[in-house]
């Protein structure tokens, strides 16, 4: 059954609309930011559209599957940067319907598309080839992140209904982070058995 799953999620044609499907919505993501990139000084615009960057990552580790070229380093940012925004995502946007904010359609827009990110680099990761300096770059990237966005404000626009728990959100979002790193060491890293192999 596990088989069959994965002979599906690797066929070529499931490649290409996943790569068809994030390429989109990295381009709506970035879109997305467009107002508070614009305010965003050049030195910080790189760390503020997380969630399109990561899925920007996995286009990368997409087009590498279809060519057949790995890069572990990708792979790695990819991995742990689409489970921490894809959950981080979900997390805020339920948290401010909890706080009073409308159940609109674009919350549930928002939180499918997420959950989606997170849900497919778990689904990858025996495909990845992921060494442990990589996951250390992986790690590296999301604390330095972490500083950007909540030491000098540059974490992405909130709901002022939840803007007073800035401070708990900062930690909750470091936590995230050092978890779908080790989620990400567990699930592919400390597996020594040969990763499975994408199809020709």
């Amino acid at each position: 059954m596990l088989a069959y799953m994965y002979g599906i999620l690797t066929n070529r044609l499931s490649l290409w609309a996943l790569l068809i499907v994030n390429a989109l919505g990295t381009i709506y993501g970035f879109i997305w930011y467009g107002d508070q990139l614009q305010q965003t000084p050049w030195q910080f615009v790189i760390f503020v559209p997380d969630s399109p960057t990561a899925s920007l990552f996995f286009v990368f580790v997409l087009v590498g599957f279809l060519t057949r070229k790995q890069f572990g380093l990708i792979e790695a940012l990819a991995a742990v940067t689409l489970i921490k925004y894809g959950v981080w995502a979900v997390v805020m946007n339920t948290f401010q319907v909890f706080e009073g904010a409308p159940m609109h359609w674009t919350i549930w827009m928002l939180n499918l598309s997420h959950a989606g990110m997170a849900i497919q680099a778990v689904l990858f990761a025996p495909f990845y080839k992921i060494k442990r300096w990589h996951l250390g770059v992986a790690l590296i990237w999301t604390v330095h992140n972490d500083v950007i966005d909540y030491f000098f404000d540059m974490h992405p626009w909130l709901s002022q209904r939840i803007m007073p728990y800035i401070d708990q959100i900062g930690w909750f979002t470091f936590f995230l982070g050092l978890i779908s790193v080790a989620l990400v060491y567990m699930l592919n890293v400390r597996n020594k058995a040969p990763r499975l192999n994408l199809p020709s």
